[in-house]
C-alpha cells in the first residue's frame, strides 16, 4: 500500500503518533487510506448538501474495508461571481483545485481517491489532479437542482437572467422578476440545465470516472445517497484490481465524451476542460477534433437553455448511459473503454434504454444532424472560437452585421441595457480572455439582457472571454488569439462588418489583410493592475483554444 509509507516500521512511528492524535485505531491503520475530497461548503448551492454525500462515501469506503478520511476543495459559485469582478475569480480556481488536492493526496500517501465536487470548475480541477495522482479514484457528484416552477412552466438560472433583461426592456414588472427570484431555483443542486456544472458532471460518467447516475440523479432524491454510498464500496474495488485514472481517462475515453457532448448539447465550457484534462494525460487535444466528430454525431437532447427539458427529465429518460446507448446504434463510440464499474462503456451500456424519444432523441430522428458545438475560424480567429449551435436559432446560424465594440463586459451590458445595441448588431467583448481578464469572464449577462430584450434572433455576441452553460443565442466565444496578446479581436473598430457562418464554420471581420496589418502596427497593450493570484495566473495562462492552461 501506498500509505505504507507513513504506517510501517519504525521509521514512520512519529507519523503514527500523529495517526494516533487523529483517533485512528490500530484497526483502522491497516487497511487502506481513502481520501475524500469533498467541495462543501455553504456558499454554492451545489454544496451546500456536499456533507451529506460526504458521510455516504465513507460509510460506503468503511463497509468495503477501508478508512476514509476527508479532506477539503474550494469552490465558486459562477452564478453568483457573475457580472462583476467576482467572475474573474471563477475559471482561476479550476488549477487552484487541482494543485491543492495534488498537494494533499501526495502529501498524506493515499492509497486511493473518492471525488466530490459538483459545480463547474471542481469537476475538471478534480478530474486533472485525479490524472496526476493517479491512485484508484471513483468521482461523486452532489447532484443537479430541480428545475423551478413560474406560472405553469419550468424554470432554471438561465430564467432568472433573461428575466432581468425582460425588466429592463420593459417587459416584465418588478414583481415578475420577484417571483422569479423566489421560485427559479428551488432545491440544492447544480443549477437545472445543460450548463457547465451539469456537462462536466455527465461527461465524468462518460470518461468512466463516475457511476451511472452521477450527472442526472437530482441532488435531493435519496438515489443519490445511495449512489455515494456504492462510490465508496467501488473505489476499494478499483484499489483491489489496481484500476487508475491514466488507465481510464485515455485519449479514446476523451474522444468518447467529445462525442457524446455533441449529443447532449453541452456547455462551451467543455471545450476548455476537456482540453486541459487530456493535457494531463499527455494528450494534445486541439479544439478542431470537435468539427470532425460533429459532423458524424446527432444532436440528441435540447436541455434548458436551448430547449424546454431539465436534468431531471434528462434522468427520467434514462441518464447519460441511454444517450450513449443511443449513439452506439451509429458506431461511434470506442467501447472497450474500461471504467470505474470494473466494465467496459460496451458492457455498462447493454439494457440501457432511453424511456422517453422527447427528451432523448432517436438517431433517426435528431434535433439537427450535427453536433452541439461547432468551432469557428477566420481573420478574426486564426485559432479558433467556439459557439453552442445547438442553442442558436436557425435565422442566426449566418449573420452578418456592425460590430459594436466593447473593451469590457460592464461597458457592453450598459449598452445593451440602455437601448443602444439594436437588430442585426454583433456585439464585440474584448480584453476579456484568460491573460486579458484576467480569467476569462462568462458573459452570461449581456447574452440574458440581450435575449431577455427580444434581441436573441437579431443580435450576435462574440467575445475572448466565455460563455456560461446558461448563455444561448449567437455567443461566439474563447476567440484566439485573445486581445490581449494582440489577436485579430483587438483590431476590430465600431461598424466593421463581421461575418458569421456557423454551418460554414468560419468567422471573419471584412477588412482587408492590408488595413488589419496597418492597425497591428499602431496597437499598444491594454495595461491592467491586477495583484494576487490573477497577476500569477496571467502570466502563466495560455489561450482559450488551448483549453487556458498553466505553461510549465
Amino acid at each position: 500500500m501506498k500509505s505504507d509509507a507513513v504506517k510501517k516500521g519504525m521509521a514512520t512511528a512519529p507519523q503514527r503518533s500523529l495517526f494516533n492524535a487523529l483517533g485512528l485505531t490500530e484497526e483502522e491503520l491497516q487497511k487502506p487510506l481513502v481520501g475524500i475530497v469533498s467541495s462543501y461548503n455553504e456558499i454554492v448551492p451545489g454544496h451546500m448538501n456536499i456533507d451529506k454525500i460526504v458521510e455516504a462515501v465513507k460509510m460506503g469506503v468503511a463497509m468495503a474495508g477501508g478508512t476514509p478520511v476527508v479532506f477539503p476543495a474550494i469552490a465558486v459559485c459562477d452564478g453568483i461571481a457573475m457580472g462583476h469582478t467576482g467572475m474573474k475569480y471563477s475559471l482561476v480556481t479550476r488549477d487552484l483545485i487541482a494543485d491543492s488536492t495534488e498537494c494533499m493526496a501526495m502529501a498524506h500517501a493515499f492509497d486511493a481517491l473518492v471525488m466530490v465536487p459538483n459545480c463547474d470548475k471542481n469537476v475538471p480541477g478534480l478530474l486533472m489532479a485525479a490524472a496526476r495522482v493517479n491512485v484508484p479514484t471513483v468521482f461523486v457528484s452532489g447532484g443537479p437542482m430541480l428545475a423551478g416552477r413560474v406560472q405553469g412552466h419550468k424554470t432554471s438560472l438561465s430564467s432568472m437572467f433573461e428575466a432581468v433583461g425582460a425588466h429592463a426592456a420593459g417587459k416584465l414588472s418588478e414583481e415578475g422578476v420577484q417571483e422569479y427570484v423566489n421560485k427559479a431555483c428551488p432545491t440544492c443542486g447544480s443549477c437545472s440545465g445543460m450548463y457547465t456544472a451539469n456537462s462536466m458532471n455527465c461527461l465524468t460518467e462518460v470518461l468512466g470516472m463516475g457511476l451511472p447516475g452521477n450527472g442526472t440523479i437530482p441532488a435531493v432524491y435519496s438515489e443519490r445517497l445511495k449512489l455515494a454510498k456504492h462510490a465508496g464500496m467501488k473505489v476499494m474495488e478499483m484499489f483491489e484490481k489496481n484500476i487508475r485514472p491514466r488507465d481510464i481517462m485515455t485519449k479514446d475515453a476523451i474522444l468518447n465524451a467529445l462525442t457524446v457532448d455533441m449529443a447532449l448539447g453541452c456547455s462551451t465550457n467543455s471545450m476548455l476542460h476537456l482540453p486541459a484534462i487530456a493535457h494531463e494525460v499527455g494528450f494534445d487535444f486541439d479544439i478542431s477534433f470537435a468539427n470532425e466528430i460533429s459532423e458524424k454525431t446527432p444532436n440528441l437532447c435540447h436541455l434548458a437553455p436551448a430547449g424546454a427539458t431539465y436534468m431531471e427529465d434528462l434522468n427520467e429518460a434514462g441518464g447519460v448511459y441511454a444517450v450513449i446507448n443511443e449513439l452506439d446504434k451509429l458506431d461511434l463510440l470506442h467501447k472497450d473503454c474500461i471504467t470505474v464499474t470494473g466494465k467496459t462503456v460496451g458492457e455498462n451500456i447493454k439494457g440501457c434504454v432511453n424511456r422517453n424519444p422527447e427528451v432523448i432523441r432517436p438517431v433517426d430522428n435528431p434535433y439537427s444532424k450535427t453536433g452541439g458545438l461547432a468551432v469557428l475560424k477566420g481573420n478574426l480567429a486564426p485559432d479558433g472560437s467556439v459557439v453552442k449551435r445547438s442553442a442558436v436559432v436557425d435565422e442566426m446560424m449566418v449573420h452578418e452585421g456592425p460590430a459594436r465594440v466593447f473593451d469590457c463586459e460592464e461597458d457592453a451590458i450598459a449598452a445593451i441595457r440602455g437601448g443602444k445595441i439594436v437588430a442585426g448588431d454583433v456585439v464585440v467583448i474584448r480584453y476579456e480572455g484568460p491573460k486579458g481578464g484576467p480569467g476569462m469572464r462568462e458573459m452570461l449577462n449581456p447574452t440574458s439582457a440581450i435575449a431577455g430584450m427580444g434581441l436573441g434572433s437579431s443580435v450576435a455576441l462574440i467575445t475572448d472571454g466565455r460563455f456560461s452553460g446558461a448563455s444561448r443565442g449567437a455567443s461566439i466565444g474563447h476567440v484566439s488569439p485573445e486581445a490581449a496578446v494582440g489577436g485579430p479581436i483587438a483590431l476590430v473598430e465600431e461598424g466593421d462588418i463581421i461575418s458569421i457562418d456557423i454551418p460554414g464554420l468560419t468567422l471573419n471581420v471584412k477588412v482587408s489583410d492590408e488595413e488589419l496589418a496597418k492597425r497591428k502596427e499602431k496597437w499598444q497593450p491594454k495595461e491592467k493592475e491586477v495583484t494576487g493570484y490573477l497577476a500569477r495566473y496571467a502570466k502563466m495562462v495560455t489561450s482559450g483554444n488551448k483549453g487556458a492552461i498553466l505553461e510549465k
